[in-house]
C-alpha cells in the first residue's frame, strides 16, 4: 500500500502547482504556501519594479517584462495531458498565437488549477520564513526525518515574530523557480557610477529610456529583446558581449543588427566612469546615461536550512541526485524546477511525478552513497566536457529527458513531431530575424509536424474530441 505523507511545497508557480497535482495523485496531503497573492510564479506579471533597489537585487519578485513572449511553441509548452490551446477560438478571449504573451501562460496555469481542483491546497500570501530538520521524533514519533516550516502573512513579514506560524512536515518540495534573484555582475568602478543601472529583473517597458543613450550588458535572450525593443525609443543602444562570434550572437541577432542603425555591439566592459564613460575591453567608449545588466539570475534559496548538505556554489545546486534530491536528505527534501534548458513545463511535470512515486513508496532511490557517486559523476563528465560550473543544470538535451523520464517514473517519451517541431523552432530562434521569429504565415512544418499538428487538433484550434465531422478551418490558431 502507498504511503501518505504530509507534504509542504513551496512556490505556486509551475513548477510548484504540476507538484501539487502529481501529489495528490499518489494520495499525500499537501499544502502550498506561496508569497504573492495569486498562483503563476514568474507568470504572474507585475507592473512595478524595485525602484527602491536599482540593481533590483530584492523586491518585486517576477522579473517579466511587459512585451515578453514566449521563445517556443504553445503546442511544446504544456503538460503532458493539458494542451495549451488557445481559448480564443472558443468564445474565451485570450491571445491565440503560436508564440503567445506571458498573460496567456499566467491563463493555462489558472486553467490548470481549476481543472484539477487544485486551489485548495494553496495559501496565497504567506512567506516562508524558515525550512529546516525537525527534531528526531517530531510528528507521528517514528523517528523519521521531518521538516519545520515557518512561514507568516506576506503583509506581517517584518512585524512581530509571534505572528509566524510553525508546521511539521514528512516532505517539503522546494519548487521556487529560477529568476528571482538577479546576477550582478563585477565591473571596475561600477561603486562610482552615478548614473542610472539596473537588472533587467526591473525592466516593465522602455518608455523611460526615451532618446537616451543605453548601454545592455549581455546577449541571452532577455538582452536581445530589451535591445531591440529600447531601440525604437533611445537615441542609441550598445550592447556588450562575452563573445563577438556568431555562434554567441546568433545569425537572427546579426540580421537585425544589420538592419538597425541605433544598435551597436561591443566586447566586454573594461571599466565605468563617474562621468557616464562606459569604456569597452578594445578601447572604445561611449557616454551611457543608462546600464542594463542582461546577466541572469542565482539560484537562492533564503529560507532553507540543511546545515551545509545543501548548498549553491557558482549557481550549481547540490548536491543533488538527477537535479532533484540531495542524497543525505532524500526522499524528504526534493528540488522540482532546477533544470534550465529543458522542455517546460514537461520536464517539470516528470520531476514532480517522481518525486510524488519515491514520497508514497511506489518507486525507490538508490543508497546516500550511490547517488553521491552518481552526482560526482555527472559533475565531473561535464567538466571534462568544458561545462563551467554555473551550467552544471542546463541539460539541452530531449533524449536525456525522454530517459529521465522512462527511468524514474514510466513516463511516456516525447512524441517524434513535437521533437521535430522543438528544434525547427530551435533553428528559427537562432536563426531568423529577431524581431519576426516569433510569427510569420508560414512556419515551414514539415509533414509530420503537420500531421501530428492535425491529430491533435492544433489546425482548428479545438481539442479532438470537440471536432465535428463536417471538417472545418484548416487555419492554424
Amino acid at each position: 500500500m502507498p504511503t501518505k505523507k504530509k507534504v509542504c511545497v513551496v512556490g505556486a508557480g509551475i513548477s510548484g502547482m504540476v507538484s501539487v497535482r502529481e501529489l495528490r495523485r499518489e494520495g499525500h496531503e499537501v499544502t502550498v504556501m506561496e508569497q504573492k497573492g495569486g498562483v503563476g510564479g514568474q507568470w504572474l506579471y507585475d507592473p512595478a519594479t524595485d525602484a527602491g533597489d536599482p540593481l533590483g537585487v530584492a523586491g518585486v519578485h517576477s522579473s517579466i517584462y511587459a512585451s515578453l513572449r514566449i521563445n517556443f511553441p504553445r503546442i511544446t509548452s504544456s503538460f503532458s495531458d493539458f494542451p495549451f490551446y488557445p481559448t480564443i477560438n472558443n468564445g474565451g478571449g485570450g491571445d491565440g498565437r503560436r508564440y503567445p504573451g506571458h498573460g496567456e501562460i499566467l491563463r493555462y496555469i489558472r486553467d490548470f488549477c481549476d481543472t484539477f481542483g487544485l486551489m485548495d491546497a494553496v495559501r496565497l500570501n504567506t512567506k516562508v520564513l524558515h525550512v529546516g530538520l525537525a527534531p528526531r521524533g517530531d510528528g507521528d514519533g517514528d523517528g523519521s526525518m521531518r521538516w519545520t516550516v515557518r512561514s507568516c502573512a506576506t503583509a506581517a513579514e517584518q512585524s512581530e515574530a509571534e505572528e509566524a506560524t510553525t508546521e511539521v512536515f514528512d516532505a517539503v518540495v522546494v519548487a521556487v523557480g529560477q529568476f528571482t534573484q538577479p546576477r550582478i555582475p563585477s565591473i571596475n568602478g561600477m561603486g562610482k557610477w552615478k548614473r542610472r543601472h539596473l537588472h533587467s529583473h526591473s525592466y516593465r517597458v522602455p518608455d523611460s529610456f526615451q532618446d537616451q543613450v543605453v548601454v545592455i550588458v549581455g546577449c541571452n535572450e532577455s538582452g536581445k529583446d530589451m535591445a531591440l525593443e529600447i531601440g525604437e525609443v533611445a537615441m542609441e543602444v550598445h550592447i556588450s558581449v562575452k563573445s563577438m562570434d556568431d555562434g554567441a550572437i546568433g545569425l537572427g541577432m546579426r540580421k537585425a543588427l544589420s538592419r538597425h542603425h541605433r544598435l551597436h555591439l561591443h566586447p566586454q566592459i573594461d571599466c565605468l566612469h563617474e562621468d557616464g564613460r562606459v569604456v569597452f575591453a578594445d578601447g572604445s567608449g561611449v557616454v551611457a546615461d543608462a546600464i542594463i545588466y542582461c546577466t541572469g539570475y542565482d539560484y537562492s534559496f533564503p529560507f532553507l536550512d540543511t546545515g551545509g548538505l545543501v548548498t549553491v556554489d557558482d549557481n550549481r545546486v547540490g548536491p543533488l541526485f538527477e537535479h532533484t534530491f540531495p542524497p543525505a536528505l532524500a526522499p524528504s527534501l526534493s528540488f522540482v524546477g532546477i533544470p534550465n534548458k529543458v522542455v517546460t513545463p514537461l520536464f517539470y511535470e516528470v520531476q514532480a511525478r517522481w518525486v510524488a512515486q519515491v514520497l508514497s513508496g511506489r518507486r525507490s532511490l538508490p543508497s546516500p552513497e550511490e547517488m553521491t557517486r552518481s552526482v560526482e559523476e555527472y559533475h565531473r563528465a561535464r567538466e571534462v566536457a568544458g561545462v563551467p560550473k554555473r551550467r552544471s543544470h542546463d541539460i539541452f538535451d530531449l533524449e536525456y529527458c525522454d530517459e529521465f523520464g522512462e527511468k524514474h517514473c514510466g513516463f511516456p517519451r516525447l512524441e517524434e513531431w513535437k521533437k521535430e517541431l522543438l528544434w525547427s523552432a530551435f533553428t528559427r530562434l537562432r536563426d531568423s530575424d529577431r524581431q519576426s521569429f516569433r510569427d510569420g504565415d508560414d512556419y515551414h512544418d514539415s509533414e509530420l509536424v503537420h500531421e501530428g499538428l492535425r491529430s491533435q487538433g492544433w489546425l482548428t484550434g479545438r481539442p479532438p474530441q470537440d471536432k465535428d465531422n463536417g471538417g472545418g478551418d484548416d487555419e492554424e490558431s
